[in-house]
């Protein structure tokens, strides 16, 4: 059994009374449920970090100590990537907390719950230290990131800042899920209680069950589906749950419905069935664009960017299938942000949880049809083959992307893997994903260094679960992170990081050679200020110095599924382990460029 408790114990002693008001907010997390927070120090939270210390015990939550304020975002956003539910994460004052905004931001585009704590002040500027606490100091601290989060607030007494986390913890756990930030007046947080707090019973402050669609909507939706010929389900951001995965699974069957999923997104559908259509990618293959072409009802549940597949598809607002669009997503967007996407034309709109409209709709059909399902068991066109588990090449042979995932396919022998991330190099139609925990999708915002972070926050979330976490990231995503892996390294929470290192930021070279293409320029030059070479970064050497054991650079064939198995044992040992993987420059699929409009040619074998 993992037990994180061993590590980090305070001195106890005989003072653990609720009596300073930064005690208060380390109460709310503790009766909220929280079990870890994340964090970066800070004196602005001095307070609030000697109540979670001193007065809970460093006990629930318990403490991960962060290098940078963006590790303890992104550990934050990859448990709730497992769970479905908030982690704590804090941040010091305006520095800590500018430092920690892409993890914000990636955490609001993947709808993903975190409560973040904050710390501003002295507000009361007398209490204030000479310079230090003036620069330290803001009058709307929650300005900084108010566009990308669902709320904010800077309670100005104890009680109210029990209000102010009761609220945080419910609107972060209402779909569509996202960050929450609470900013902590320091010098309210160092002032005694003047008398008891009253703290409600939890229970009088839970989340609202989900809403449900109209019976009139769910008899449209379902009566189109039953008459379609060839209907498609788009499954974008679902759930966790395996039995929503199982409901998931009925409905298509029932339909007889081909099914596409995201690489963007979490595993959604076992993509070796039958009805799911081509690998999951960042783009719409064309397996998929054979599929929506010939789709006479589509349904769109909770998939990023749905306008956006009509724009490649070349149909826009003339697609000819009939378009029905669930999701709540419109609930969030404020303008700030176009990570709403382009507005898909739609007939019939849906506005609830993807996964308890598919339960109706399984309800609808299931009676509709007398408990029959239209698919006959058989294969359909653009279904994914059995996994590939050898690598057709010879043992000196140099590594490309693609390789890794075939690697891992052939040494996995049952383990339960969850892919954390995977990098733009991946080859989806050599692996499969059968269960929901299988891979955990994109980071959301789509920037760099949040890999190593999201895979430590779900290793720590899968802890005696039997799954074992393996992130494969890019090298130049994983060097603006990488000091992440000392806090995997300080709380032995096992992990696999594996690096498809091709010592460049390969996707700006693809980029350059289509800009470089469209002015009739030399794209021999894509190259120049795009490669992290000349020296090459011991990348393994770096993982070491942070305590993580580490192997390589692998850089052969032959050498590669000894190395994969021989990291996966020393993980299964309850510890994490770096691997770095050299490879070409190249991804296995194409990807869209927009100086072009069209795929790039940066692909390799």
């Amino acid at each position: 059994m993992a037990d994180l408790s061993k590590f980090d114990r305070p001195v106890v002693t005989d003072n653990q009374q609720m009596e300073w008001t930064s005690d208060v907010p380390a109460e709310m997390l503790r009766r909220l449920g929280i079990k870890y927070i994340s964090l970066n120090p800070g004196a602005s939270y001095r307070g609030f970090h000697d109540s979670m210390v001193n007065y809970l015990g460093n006990s629930d939550p318990q403490m991960l100590l962060c290098l940078h304020e963006d590790h303890a975002l992104s550990i934050a956003h990859g448990y709730a990537s497992v769970t479905e539910q908030p982690m704590a994460a804090a941040v010091h004052s305006n520095v800590g907390l500018l430092h920690g905004l892409m993890g914000v931001f990636n955490a609001w585009c993947d709808r993903a719950p975190i409560l973040l704590m904050g710390a501003t002040g002295p507000v009361d500027a007398p209490l204030r230290r000479p310079w230090i606490d003036w620069i330290h100091t803001a009058k709307d601290q929650g300005a900084l990131l108010r566009n990308f989060t669902k709320w904010d607030d800077e309670p100005r007494s104890a009680e109210a800042t029990v209000e102010s986390m009761l609220r945080a913890n419910m609107i972060a756990r209402t779909a569509p899920k996202g960050p929450v930030y609470v900013c902590l007046d320091a010098g309210l947080q160092e002032e005694k209680l003047t008398g008891p707090v009253t703290i409600p019973d939890m229970d009088r402050f839970k989340v609202a069950e989900s809403p449900r669609a109209s019976e009139k909507v769910v008899n449209e939706a379902a009566d189109a589906l039953i008459k379609a010929k060839s209907p498609v389900l788009m499954m974008g951001r679902v759930s966790r749950s395996e039995s929503d995965w199982d409901n998931r699974v009925k409905l298509a069957e029932m339909l007889g419905a081909r099914v596409i999923t995201d690489i963007k997104t979490c595993a959604s559908f076992p993509t070796n069935h039958g009805l799911h259509v081509g690998p999951p990618s960042n783009w719409i293959r064309d397996e998929s664009r054979d599929a929506l072409n010939e789709a006479d009802v589509i349904v769109g549940f909770d998939w990023i960017d749905l306008a956006g597949v009509f724009k490649a598809l070349g149909t826009g607002f003339k697609h000819k299938a009939k378009v029905i669009n669930c999701t709540v997503d419109q609930y969030v967007h404020n303008g700030w942000s176009m990570d709403y996407f382009g507005l898909a034309a739609t007939d019939l709109m849906v506005l609830v949880e993807p996964d308890v409209f598919i339960g109706q709709l399984l309800e609808a059909v299931s009676k509709k049809l007398d408990g029959k399902q239209k698919w006959d068991g058989k294969r359909v066109a653009g279904a994914l083959g059995p996994e590939v588990t050898v690598i057709d090449k010879e043992a000196g042979d140099a590594l490309s992307p693609r390789d890794i995932a075939i690697a891992l396919n052939g040494v996995k022998k049952g383990r339960k893997i969850t892919l954390t991330r995977v990098n733009l190099g991946w080859a989806g139609e050599t692996y499969h994903f059968t269960h929901p925990l299988d891979f955990l999708g994109n980071d959301g915002g789509g920037g760099l260094g949040s890999g190593a972070g999201n895979a430590i926050g779900a290793g720590l979330a899968l802890l005696d679960s039997g799954r074992i976490p393996v992130a494969v990231l890019g090298d130049g995503d994983f060097m603006q992170g990488g000091t992440a892996l000392w806090t995997a390294a300080h709380y032995s929470i096992p992990v696999l990081i594996i690096i498809a290192n091709n010592r460049s930021n390969f996707n700006d070279e693809v980029h350059q050679e289509a800009v470089a293409k469209e002015r009739g320029r030399p794209v021999e030059n894509r190259w120049i200020g795009q490669r992290i070479d000349d020296p090459a970064i011991d990348l393994a050497a770096f993982a070491r110095s942070q305590g993580v054991d580490s192997a390589g650079p692998i850089e052969t064939v032959g050498e590669l599924p000894a190395a994969i198995e021989a990291a996966l044992k020393v993980v299964e040992s309850g510890k994490p382990f770096f691997l770095d993987v050299r490879v070409v420059p190249g991804y296995s699929t194409p990807m869209v460029t927009r100086a072009s409009g069209e795929a790039s040619t940066g692909t390799a074998s």
